[in-house]
């Protein structure tokens, strides 16, 4: 969504219009899927979604639009989800990202051609396959960033934002990911 049709639905929520309804429709899949990954329980995770459009809904005149409508909504999650573990459970580190998360990212960059022959198909398959297995060997703070910036297409800005990095952290912890991938996938020549 573009920066003036999200400043525009936000316009049109504060106004009360069934906008924010709209808002809702457009991230509620993509928060619950984050919350999950947090709070490692779907009912949790709900309970997060909900929390978090009602706490957008109540701070909306706070929103700035110095980051993207999504990475604002994605760090309010990300926030409730974190208190709503701490209720739960205390942790000395929380599961940002599973494998779970990563299969659904890739799930997009899956090839979609249909003219595949069967073998073609085993070869694709198998090479997501590989490609899955070598993400989980990384460090669940690299994984992150990588899943944010090269599966979901945040920008440096949004991913430091959304993890309360800094950019340069961001830059680093994608290089190291990236680094390390193409090291370990390069054994699967």
């Amino acid at each position: 969504m573009k920066i003036e049709e999200e400043m525009a639905l936000l316009q049109a929520s504060k106004s009360g219009d069934a906008a924010f309804e709209e808002l809702v429709k457009r991230y509620d899949r993509k928060l619950l899927r984050v919350a999950e990954q947090v709070t490692q329980n779907h009912e949790d995770a709900e309970d997060v979604v909900q929390e978090t459009f009602l706490k957008v809904f109540q701070k909306l005149d706070q929103f700035e639009g110095r980051s993207t409508l999504w990475t604002w909504l994605f760090r309010i999650g990300v926030n409730e989800s974190r208190m709503k573990l701490r209720k739960r459970r205390s942790l000395s580190e929380l599961p940002i990202l599973d494998d779970s998360l990563l299969e659904i990212g890739f799930s997009s960059i899956d090839i979609p051609d249909s003219a595949l022959n069967p073998e073609e198909a085993c070869q694709v398959s198998e090479l997501r396959e590989i490609l899955l297995k070598t993400l989980r060997t990384l460090a669940p703070r690299l994984r992150v960033v990588f899943f944010l910036r090269d599966v979901e297409g945040l920008t440096s800005d949004q991913t430091a934002a959304a993890l309360d990095l800094h950019q340069s952290a961001v830059k680093a912890r994608l290089r190291r990911a990236r680094l390390q991938l193409r090291e370990r996938l390069g054994t699967y020549h």
